[in-house]
């Protein structure tokens, strides 16, 4: 099925050459009874058009290389005696014994028989005289969009797969009735009976998967979605995303359901909107909780193996891998509503396949230790099967777990989050020569608060801030998201820019408690 959503096509399979056959000398073209002009079409052809396309609808190109077609320029062409062609007659089944059936021409009998439905890419080239057998016309599929298409393109797959299997299978065994002896060769080990290493992806993925939780949050009008959450303590924390949550803050519904399909009611213990990071509690929390041991991301190495868990698109328990692809990726992400506000942050970026759904569940390293949180992707902006959810092309970003374990922490304690601040406006318009000071604040305020931090650093409206400590700064957003790695109380150092000159400052950062 990942092959038609990706949309690539599947080779036919491959089968033998016809065998030579002497041409008898009695055959008359005019026998041969093949119409001029006829077109075939072959089941790959029409499966190769389904696969391109995902609806099931094949392109002008596609149709006319198609390898059953029985009129192609140099072909032979039988010539005409004035009389209409005979009917080609009922073609007889691979394997069967020279004689059987009515013979209504001098080709009749000849061998080999026509071939399975799979027509070779071949059929049309080399030699002289018309294709090996007739190919299969398979039905033409209903048009239809969405899912719906999807599935009958995986039908049609499976039933010309079959109808290829079936055809050689019973040409083989016809061969091979005589033989007692069987060539099947079990493995020793299989399934259930391997010994799957701690380190290996199937090993790590065991030892998660039920330390994790499908999250649903409806609203107290019905509207809702699903999201992801692992484990954070024993006491029956679940961390998650804020906007997996938030649209059951207020006075919505909130569950989370385990692989083992047990299901628990939950509440938000407090949630942050700029940070992307939610802690919800289970009511009537299990007593034997396992909760996923935390790594350290600023150990993290580009190259490292990462995996993946969630529900993409409400499938639960999904599991993918990657690598960590880059570190401190700048992102602005948000649910694109006119309401919802941008989240920050610094971010891990993973080649993982991350889909709607994933978000709050565990990135983890190859010990199986969490390093973030899925939390955003980078789509082409065409949704799949149909919906406005886009899907995977190999930009995932995780919100450190260095970072997420501080807020949670800061969410159990007060259910409030607490943003580290240097007391400055800066514009939030794409840039890459670094964050600019505003001449003015929000709502008409000074754009440097009066005894905050950067006032007190000496920097004023209009100073361009290219570095903070040895991260370079290309824009607003990337600034605010380097300065929320931080906690409060931290003293970093800004390089920036005045009057063409560049210039540095310490500079202590200050706090805001909760979202505004």
């Amino acid at each position: 099925m990942s092959t038609e959503n990706e949309g690539t096509a599947v080779p036919p399979a491959p089968s033998a050459p016809p065998v030579p056959v002497e041409t008898p000398a009695a055959s008359a073209p005019s026998e041969q009874g093949i119409p001029q002009g006829s077109q075939e079409t072959g089941p790959h052809a029409q499966m190769a058009a389904h696969r391109e396309t995902g609806q099931g609808a094949g392109s002008s190109h596609e149709a006319s290389s198609s390898p059953g077609q029985a009129s192609s320029p140099g072909s032979a062409q039988p010539p005409s005696h004035g009389n209409a062609p005979t009917p080609m007659p009922p073609a007889m089944p691979p394997g069967a014994p020279e004689g059987a059936g009515a013979a209504s021409g001098p080709g009749a009998g000849s061998w080999p028989p026509p071939p399975p439905p799979a027509t070779p890419s071949y059929a049309n080239g080399g030699g002289s005289g018309a294709g090996w057998g007739s190919s299969w016309q398979q039905p033409a599929p209903k048009s239809g969009g969405g899912r719906g298409g999807l599935v009958a393109a995986v039908l049609v797959a499976a039933l010309v797969a079959g109808g290829v299997g079936g055809g050689i299978g019973y040409w083989a065994a016809d061969r091979n009735d005589s033989s007692t002896g069987s060539t099947t060769v079990s493995a020793s080990q299989s399934g259930g009976d391997f010994k799957r290493d701690p380190g290996t992806v199937a090993g790590v993925a065991a030892k998660a998967l039920p330390s994790t939780v499908t999250i649903q949050a409806e609203s107290g009008s019905g509207e809702g979605g699903t999201g992801t959450g692992f484990v954070f303590d024993k006491q029956g924390h679940i961390l998650t995303n804020n906007h997996v949550v938030a649209e059951a803050v207020d006075g919505g519904k909130l569950s989370a359901t385990f692989p083992n399909g047990k299901k628990y009611d939950a509440e938000v213990v407090g949630h942050a909107q700029g940070y992307d990071v939610a802690v919800i509690k289970l009511k009537n929390a299990p007593s034997d909780l396992n909760p996923l041991t935390l790594g350290d991301s600023e150990k993290v190495a580009v190259g490292d193996s990462t995996i993946a868990i969630g529900a993409p698109f409400g499938l639960s328990n999904t599991v993918t891998t990657g690598i960590i692809s880059a570190k401190n990726r700048p992102v602005a992400s948000s649910d694109g509503s006119s309401t919802s506000k941008a989240s920050y942050m610094s971010a891990l970026q993973t080649d993982a396949s991350i889909n709607p759904g994933n978000s709050g569940g565990p990135l983890l390293d190859a010990n199986g230790s969490v390093i973030g949180i899925n939390s955003a992707i980078q789509s082409s902006g065409n949704g799949l099967g149909g919906t406005s959810q886009s899907g995977s092309i190999g930009l995932g970003f995780a919100i450190p777990i260095n970072q997420a374990k501080n807020v949670a922490q800061q969410l159990i304690k007060t259910g409030k989050p607490v943003y580290p601040v240097i007391g400055a406006s800066v514009s939030l318009t794409e840039s890459t020569d670094g964050a600019r000071i505003t001449d003015e604040g929000a709502g008409g305020a000074e754009a440097v608060e009066p005894g905050g931090p950067a006032d007190k650093a000496g920097l004023k409206p209009g100073d361009v801030i290219t570095k903070l400590d040895d991260r370079v700064i290309d824009s607003g957003p990337t600034l605010i998201g380097e300065i929320w790695t931080h906690q409060p109380g931290d003293t970093v150092e800004l390089t920036y820019t005045r009057d063409g000159k560049t210039q540095t400052a310490e500079v202590t950062l200050g706090e805001r408690e909760g979202d505004s």
